[in-house]
């Protein structure tokens, strides 16, 4: 017999400062639910530097509504979105049975409710009131085996929204010529995204030098990725030739840094994206003086499902699909030569790795997944 209540319990940031996180749990009535109403028990759920960007700009690019916060009157706390699997465990749809698993995007929470959804084959799209007008990729959930082992699961929860994103980098970028740039600075270099990004450039005829940009004691990782041409530290930014056309990836989000090599280029700074932001902390600099010499008009920010809009009518879904699995599919064979899956079991014992996480004292290595 199906329950008629559940319990949720939801790991909360604060909109205002990422370091503060509480944990709230509240009953819901699964009567109040239409008709169509599914319930999923969210299994296991990646956690990188990529979703602490989703806290960054949870306000300007909309993160915080995918998922509002639980018990949350005064609109201070937000609900951070991670990827990964769930299992549906309650379903009032004829078409969605009890044990059917999916991968998508989902709450740092151990359930996720369904009101309305559209089914299409082996993916369903959650139609509910306050996320239609939000990006289709988010809302799109694929239906998963249950043959696959917890490796395959983790790997590919860890890396599939950084290596979509690092996709979409890659084909902008080539889209675009590079912006005629004779270097491309990677700042972040040993991010998930930027490694992604960096496997991907390698692999094309043409590519410019391309620069990763690490702190002093991620050095020897990124450099025995063998993915970038050459890797400096912060540190040593004083050795990027300046002479050269100069396009910079920053996937950091670090102001001072951008500001003093934004200055040191000048003219020959063309372009600069900004996908991420990693050093998440440095918003709080922005009366930095250093911060104060990036040139705003060259700067633009880059948002991922922007660009899949784009192609999907450009090539279409089947086209779009296939080129990214493949570019998928080859990130994941050369990643398991690096990456080391850390997990990490329950809500509770995650607010303690997630409090040193924001501090940065994580191994660029490592993978995060919580268990649920």
């Amino acid at each position: 017999m199906q329950k008629q209540s559940i319990e949720i319990n939801q790991f909360q940031i604060r909109k205002n400062n990422l370091i503060d996180s509480q944990i709230v749990n509240q009953h819901l009535n699964l009567e109040i639910y239409n008709s169509g109403s599914i319930v999923l028990k969210i299994e296991r759920l990646a956690f990188t530097s990529n979703n602490i960007s989703y806290g960054v700009t949870g306000e300007k690019l909309g993160y915080w509504k995918f998922f509002p916060a639980l018990k949350n009157k005064n609109n201070e706390w937000g609900c951070i979105p991670a990827w990964g699997f769930a299992k549906v465990i309650h379903s009032k749809n004829e078409n969605l049975m009890i044990g059917e698993r999916f991968f998508g995007y989902f709450p740092l929470a151990d359930i996720l409710i369904f009101d309305e959804v559209n089914i299409s084959g082996n993916t369903i799209i959650d139609m509910s009131k306050h996320r239609k007008e939000l990006p289709l990729v988010y809302n799109t959930y694929i239906k998963v085996s249950d043959n696959t082992d917890d490796e395959t699961d983790n790997i590919k929860a860890l890396l599939f929204p950084l290596h979509v994103t690092a996709f979409c980098l890659c084909d902008f970028l080539q889209d675009v010529s590079y912006y005629q740039s004779e270097q491309i600075l990677i700042l972040s270099a040993s991010s998930k995204t930027a490694i992604g990004l960096a496997q991907g450039l390698d692999e094309i005829k043409g590519v410019p030098d391309t620069i990763g940009v690490t702190s002093q004691n991620n050095m020897d990782f990124v450099k025995h990725l063998e993915s970038y041409t050459h890797v400096i530290s912060y540190e040593d930014l004083q050795k990027i030739n300046q002479n050269k056309k100069t396009l910079i990836i920053d996937i950091s989000g670090n102001r001072k840094i951008l500001g003093s090599l934004h200055k040191s280029l000048n003219k020959n700074m063309i372009k600069c994206i900004t996908v991420g932001m990693t050093h998440w902390d440095s918003e709080k600099n922005k009366k930095d003086v250093l911060s104060q010499m990036m040139i705003r008009e060259r700067t633009e920010f880059f948002f991922a499902p922007t660009h899949i809009k784009k192609r999907t009518k450009d090539w279409g879904d089947k086209a779009l699909n296939k080129k990214t699995n493949t570019f998928m599919k080859d990130r994941i064979i050369q990643s398991k030569n690096w990456i080391k899956v850390k997990e990490i079991k329950g809500l509770n014992n995650f607010a303690i790795i997630y409090d040193i996480f924001t501090r940065g004292t994580i191994k660029p290595e490592e993978g995060i997944i919580i268990t649920l």
